[in-house]
């Protein structure tokens, strides 16, 4: 039923619509000016349909009809006008005719007709634009509304309405002149949270627009952020350029410093010599040491832990102290790694660091040889661990090893030298200087702890020097398999992400030299990985490369594939590669086929760039869980480590407790170790609750006992000051040589029994390349006072 206003309100309207046929102009533009004024009245605010447009719904089609018989006027185009907002609730679907009416109408101010108005034109623009570019037809009309749109919607702070629309026509660029102090920031927000789901070119497109407005209104924190997102030096240094503030560029140095990329400033960015040699240190992470223990200092935590203070084994009952009685040369290793892992950077602690003449008379030399043969490799490396990014004091201790008359123990102080120097850039280039002369020495052992000390030393760093000293490795068929593997890892990690054609080469020639048992070897895996890090994260790039690994053996052809596929487009969140990973996780295997495990941390690699995504993959990796085959079961812990890095999710959390008690001893070990990883240097008390408790239920067990102690070494990283998180930067920025080192780590566990557990325990020290210090904030504060 209708009120009294709205009877006196239709029957208003209904004497409009005669009046407007009426003969007299007078009459029609009196009718058409009193219309334009009751619609534009009641569409100011929109909770429902306005009642003018719902009584004027039955004369729509007299309105338009009596359109077509007017000749030219201004009375024609008044009508146009309400015939285009008219048919915002009218017109049939696809027909467009508020755009067409808006097209033939007055060009009068587009927002006087309401926010809804602007919004439904803004959706048929897009259609309409769509349709002219596939006809090629004009578009000047269209782009001309498409100009007032924006500004009505910038002014009106509906900025990603104004960005979409500018999507849809394909010129973002107009955004620019119509942005202003008060809104910049939001639009720069909007458009950086749209690029991680547009597809490629599109999504550096709009962060190039969103690059230049920052830069536009000296953003510059926020432009240095996008500018390393696109990896565009040239945008680098022009923000160093642009910005005058000393103290910001100080700041942005330590972006750099995280991101981990090599960066020259020259006078241009930085007139003053003394500033700009500071800066190069920030940059080249030469003060890391000196901050990170300042932190330690101002909290209190510089005191050394010993392995037992974080097994906590008095809280456990009687059996678990027992336990360690078991297999001690496999635990005095367990304690070798949560002693390095704990006390990481801190320059001290209680097995390898204690002076000889300490009440205990233990010493560095006790410790080390109370490990058998690879293990006191292991033991000397884990010294450079300790004495992480500290470089002078670190050389200095390693030095002894270097004297000892046991092969393994000068590869572990080899790759102790490439640890310390981990991060930390030098022009001296000590690491070069000291590991290149034992890269052609005869034991294949020490050969390894050079070749991976340099890889470490320098991920990223893309050294010619050491490339012409690492590719004659991988041509020389004499070479040991496993010095091949390491070789083709350390020269994937200096080259991380640069797609360079001749270290691909020698990587594939490699490959294609391996025979039939070699092929069988878990060793051999290392090499696709080194090629897969040479594109990780470049996406199309790798098309070439893939083509050629279709020419391989197919006992390792698939595992190829994979591995190349998930490595050039992780942290890409693309869609259609996570699907073509899953497809390769539901076929079956036949014998020999295991091309599975990296398929399964692909899609963890490829979905970790957003929250949306991950949260996807974890749904997913459950299914796989429940529905998979037991190679892929035993792969999905460590996708869920690496989807969830040191951020501790209570679902993924009690998933992997699940697993660390399953039947199959490979997925049980690599649950235990996935739950370390995902509370990496987080102290996270219900984590190391439920290792303590694992260590109590696993105790008569070596080899699990062994994963639970690596696991609780890693939860205590660094006393909780570390992180292994290669996403920085709000989320927004992701390391690559971080994220190699994980990758490359987690490859390893996927041959659990022959890396980790086996001999060449050493990959462990790859996580070193995705350590980092939470304290970037602390700095800069500390900066600014």
């Amino acid at each position: 039923e209708q009120s009294d206003e709205d009877l006196a309100l239709k029957q208003q309207l209904e004497l409009y619509v005669e009046r407007v046929q009426d003969a007299d102009p007078g009459l029609q533009k009196a009718a058409l000016e009193s219309m334009r004024q009751e619609i534009r009245t009641s569409t100011s605010s929109m909770t429902s349909v306005p009642k003018p447009l719902k009584f004027l719904r039955p004369h729509y089609g007299t309105l338009k009809a009596y359109y077509e018989t007017m000749g030219d006027s201004d009375l024609k185009k008044y009508l146009a006008d309400i015939l285009s907002v008219l048919a915002l609730t009218m017109s049939a679907e696809g027909e467009r005719e508020s755009l067409k009416y808006r097209l033939l109408g007055s060009e009068g101010d587009i927002g006087s007709w309401g926010h809804e108005y602007v919004r439904n034109l803004a959706g048929e623009i897009a259609q309409e634009y769509a349709k002219r570019q596939s006809e090629e037809a004009g578009i000047d009309d269209l782009m001309e509304l498409v100009q007032q749109i924006v500004a009505f919607h910038m002014k009106h702070n509906a900025e990603p309405e104004a960005v979409d629309l500018l999507m849809e026509v394909e010129d973002l660029d107009l955004l620019i002149e119509h942005v202003d102090n008060t809104n910049f920031k939001r639009t720069c927000l909007y458009l950086t949270s749209a690029a991680k789901y547009l597809p490629g070119p599109d999504d550096l497109l709009v962060l190039d627009i969103a690059y230049m407005i920052d830069i536009k209104f000296e953003e510059y924190a926020n432009a240095l952020q996008i500018a390393l997102y696109l990896d565009n030096l040239q945008y680098v240094k022009q923000v160093f350029t642009a910005c005058d503030d000393v103290l910001r560029k100080k700041q942005f140095c330590y972006i750099l410093g995280r991101q981990g990329i090599t960066f020259e400033l020259d006078e241009e960015m930085c007139a003053d010599d003394e500033e700009r040699y500071a800066m190069q240190d920030i940059i080249n992470n030469a003060k890391l040491s000196e901050g990170y223990l300042a932190l330690a200092r101002d909290i209190e935590v510089m005191e050394a832990k010993s392995p037992e203070d974080i097994y906590k084994a008095h809280l456990l009952d009687g059996r678990a102290s027992a336990g360690a009685s078991v297999d001690s040369a496999r635990q005095n290793l367990a304690a070798t790694f949560v002693n390095a892992f704990v006390n990481a950077g801190f320059g001290q602690d209680k097995l390898m660091t204690v002076p000889s003449d300490a009440a205990t008379g233990g010493s560095s030399g006790n410790w080390l040889f109370k490990n058998k043969e690879h293990g006191k490799a292991s033991a000397a490396a884990s010294l450079g661990m300790i004495l992480l990014w500290d470089v002078d004091s670190g050389l200095a201790q390693i030095d002894k090893y270097f004297h000892s008359n046991d092969n393994y123990v000068i590869a572990g102080a080899l790759l102790g030298v490439g640890i310390v120097n981990c991060s930390v850039k030098n022009d001296c280039d000590p690491a070069l200087a000291l590991l290149a002369d034992y890269v052609d020495k005869e034991d294949p052992f020490i050969r390894i702890g050079a070749i991976m000390g340099l890889g470490v030393a320098y991920a990223g760093a893309q050294n010619e020097q050491i490339r012409g000293k690492l590719m004659p490795i991988l041509s020389d068929s004499k070479t040991p398999l496993d010095v091949v593997a390491f070789t083709s890892i350390s020269l994937g990690l200096i080259y991380v992400g640069s797609c360079n054609e001749e270290v691909a080469q020698a990587i594939i020639f490699a490959l294609m030299d391996r025979s039939e048992a070699e092929l069988q070897d878990p060793l051999t895996k290392f090499l696709p990985l080194g090629l897969g890090l040479l594109y990780l994260g470049k996406q199309e790039s790798v098309e070439a490369t893939a083509e050629v690994s279709k020419t391989f053996n197919e006992k390792i052809r698939k595992y190829c594939d994979m591995t190349l596929l998930s490595c050039a487009y992780a942290g890409t969140g693309n869609v259609l590669k996570v699907q073509n990973l899953l497809g390769n996780c539901a076929q079956h295997l036949e014998k020999g086929e295991n091309y599975q495990g990296p398929a399964v941390l692909g899609i963890a690699m490829v979905s970790m760039a957003e929250e949306l995504g991950l949260d996807m993959a974890i749904r997913t990796l459950e299914h796989l869980l429940q529905y998979g085959e037991q190679n892929i079961r035993r792969s999905v812990p460590l996708a869920l480590a690496l989807l969830c890095i040191s951020n501790p999710k209570v679902n993924v959390m009690d998933t992997l407790s699940r697993l660390s008690h399953d039947t199959d001893s490979e997925v049980a070990s690599a649950a235990i170790i996935s739950l370390g990883l995902i509370g990496a240097g987080t102290n996270n008390a219900r984590i190391a609750g439920m290792l303590r408790n694992l260590s109590s239920y696993y105790y008569k067990d070596a080899t699990l006992l062994f994963c639970v102690r690596l696991a609780q070494g890693l939860v205590h990283l660094g006393k909780g000051l570390l992180t292994l998180n290669p996403y920085h930067s709000d989320r927004f920025l992701l390391s690559p040589v971080a994220l190699a080192g994980l990758v490359t780590f987690l490859h390893a566990c996927l041959e659990m029994k022959a890396m980790v557990l086996g001999r060449y325990h050493i990959v462990l020290y790859f996580l070193v390349l995705a350590m980092q210090v939470r304290y970037l904030c602390f700095m800069s504060c500390k900066t600014n006072k």
